[in-house]
């Protein structure tokens, strides 16, 4: 079913069916734990009303939608709003493609956004850059992004992948982009892929206090399982992450991203990610 095809009856059925104790936060976090949908992105594609409805009722408190919404149109951005406020859900940010932060696009993202009550267009793909110039450019189109953004009470951010983590020219590109924007653009910090690049999370983010304002609690495992590592059972340090996001990094939400795995399992791991979650936070 696409947005636009929610009806009120469903989200009555949708609000009578989910328990208040779905609702609540996982047991020792004050930080709502949300789930990226890429997560659940088949059956997100067949069924965006069931799929939201689902991930409400196993206790997620938040969500983040990927590229695929830049393509909703203004109702059908309102209906998922409504859907999202039925469920008990909110949408902090959204995954968006580099072309989406410039010239016309950025305007129907700022649209699209404030439609369903999200605050932060994150960068997810730089496209091809070349060299640390290429760089320095990815940081300059974020920081004109968040000269727009802010007086609207909205941000920009960039989200890494392994990439941004092996150096070009004697730099890395997240070093670059670092300190080639304001502290305001935020850094949001996808752990798999850089401890696959071998990056020690916390000491990331305690380098960049108050910049790390949503994680991606994607895990990644040596020998040969990668990203098939189900949250909470890789190599990431949760613990230490979960201190410094905390203590210092200025996290305002989790997001757990399971990016690998049969198709079929997407939901089945999903809910299988925050019951680890539950178990670690406790």
């Amino acid at each position: 079913m696409q947005p636009t095809d929610i009806s009120r009856r469903s989200f009555l059925a949708i609000a009578g069916a989910l328990p208040f104790a779905a609702r609540l936060g996982a047991a020792g976090s004050s930080v709502p734990v949300g789930i990226e949908l890429y997560t659940v992105r088949d059956a997100l594609a067949k069924d965006l009303t069931g799929t939201v409805r689902t991930v409400a009722k196993m206790g997620y408190q938040v969500v983040e939608f990927y590229a695929p919404y830049f393509q909703w149109t203004p109702q059908a951005a309102a209906d998922v709003k409504k859907l999202l406020d039925d469920v008990g859900l909110v949408c902090h940010s959204t995954h968006n493609d580099h072309s989406f932060l410039t010239g016309d696009n950025l305007q129907k993202a700022i649209d699209l956004n404030h439609a369903i009550g999200s605050k932060y267009i994150i960068m997810a793909s730089a496209g091809q850059v070349t060299g640390a110039d290429g760089w320095k450019g990815v940081a300059d189109q974020l920081t004109a992004a968040q000269a727009k953004l802010e007086p609207l009470g909205m941000g920009t951010g960039y989200h890494n992948h392994g990439a941004e983590w092996h150096e070009v020219d004697g730099k890395r590109p997240m070093d670059i982009i670092a300190t080639g924007t304001p502290k305001s653009v935020t850094l949001q910090f996808d752990i798999g892929t850089a401890v696959e690049a071998g990056v020690d999370p916390e000491t990331w983010i305690n380098a960049n206090p108050g910049r790390i304002r949503s994680v991606h609690c994607k895990d990644w495992k040596s020998g040969g399982v990668g990203y098939g590592a189900i949250f909470g059972e890789g190599d990431a340090p949760w613990a230490k992450i979960f201190k410094a996001a905390e203590s210092v990094g200025g996290v305002e939400y989790y997001l757990i991203e399971q990016e690998a795995g049969p198709s079929d399992q997407q939901l089945a791991r999903a809910e299988q990610c925050l019951a680890n979650w539950r178990r670690l936070r406790a």
